[in-house]
């Protein structure tokens, strides 16, 4: 087997330089926007992942209720509690209320832009590349 050549191992370290710097920008960003969205758009959310957490025949309400909400240094405040429900064609309740689909959106979002860090480091890794080769004078020039 041939070793690996400079190129490619300095290119796959490029490449993991510019995964981690971007995972560390879009991962926390995209469950931030996740944990916005489904409390924004708690309806959207729970049509999307109806078919996934109600039963068959049944479809998902987002039923909200105030609540208290207590800070680092043990403050109440008010707040606004959100949580799915199935419910059936006859008006039966088929699943409990339950938070669970908030966190399961956070997690969907969460690996979204997870594998969007991983296309894009593929995109910007021969940019950073020649940006960091530059900074370190280790350009080849046409002889």
């Amino acid at each position: 087997m041939k070793s690996l050549t400079t190129g490619t191992l300095s290119g796959c370290v490029v490449y993991v330089i510019v995964f981690g710097f971007l995972l560390t920008c879009l991962v926390p960003l995209g469950m931030g926007l996740g944990g916005f969205t489904s409390t924004i758009s708690a309806d959207f959310v729970a049509r999307t992942l109806e078919p996934y957490l109600c039963p068959d025949g049944s479809h998902a309400e987002i039923i909200t209720f105030q609540t208290t909400s207590t800070d680092e240094f043990g403050n109440e405040s008010p707040a606004t509690g959100f949580e799915m429900q199935c419910v059936g064609p006859g008006g039966e309740i088929t699943r409990e209320p339950s938070p669970d689909y908030g966190f399961i959106w956070i997690g969907v979002i969460g690996v979204a832009s997870l594998i969007l860090a991983a296309l894009l480091s593929f995109v910007l890794a021969a940019p950073a590349g020649v940006i960091i080769g530059r900074l370190l004078g280790r350009t080849k020039t046409a002889q």
